[in-house]
């Protein structure tokens, strides 16, 4: 299991989620098998977003499609604020207790 990581600011996270739900990159036809948003204890105005693939070329795909598509040019949401920080990972372990 593969998940993309993603964190950034907002200035309205009602806005930020609208635009959120009307999926510009096509989650599910990208390959996201399931997916968390979070947000800091506190800090109402970062969002943390985690989403899961069976591989590894999938999560890489939908990363430069958000880069090209959705955070940059015409289209970027007013809600998000500076550059998300992202990175991909790889499940080594997991358990639950």
């Amino acid at each position: 299991m593969y998940t993309l990581q993603i964190e950034h600011a907002v200035n309205d996270y009602s806005a930020w989620k609208q635009a959120f739900d009307a999926d510009p990159v096509d989650r599910a036809g990208s390959g996201v098998v399931s997916y968390r948003i979070s947000r800091p204890v506190g800090d109402s105005q970062r969002v943390l977003i985690e989403l899961d693939f069976a591989e590894r070329e999938q999560a890489e795909s939908l990363l430069g499609k958000l880069q090209e598509n959705v955070w940059s040019g015409p289209g970027r949401p007013a809600a998000l604020d500076g550059t998300p920080d992202t990175r991909i990972v790889e499940a080594v372990e997991a358990k639950t207790l």
